[in-house]
């Protein structure tokens, strides 16, 4: 599912709002997301799972043409753990 198909389903679900507001408050609500993660904060959506960020070290890593070494920095990189519900309703 792509984010204009999510605005889809939620007009389609909440026909007395606009498409958009509705498409306002997904990106209101990814944005802050988005915003929490970049602070080092962590999301927990109940039922739903928990979005955190961590740490990968710098590492040497190789080109895949060349055969090459390259310098790969340190980053933090988004992490996702989903919830009991969640796990249950997909299996």
């Amino acid at each position: 599912m792509i984010r204009s198909e999510l605005v889809q389903l939620l007009v389609r679900d909440n026909p007395d709002l606009a498409v958009r507001d509705v498409e306002r408050i997904v990106n209101i609500f990814f944005d802050q997301i988005t915003a929490r993660l970049s602070e080092d904060g962590r999301v927990e959506l109940r039922g739903f799972g928990a979005f955190s960020t961590r740490a990968r070290d710098a590492r040497t890593g190789r080109n895949p043409r060349t055969g090459d070494a390259i310098k790969i920095k340190s980053a933090k990189v988004p992490k996702f753990r989903p919830g009991k519900a969640l796990k249950d309703a997909v299996n």
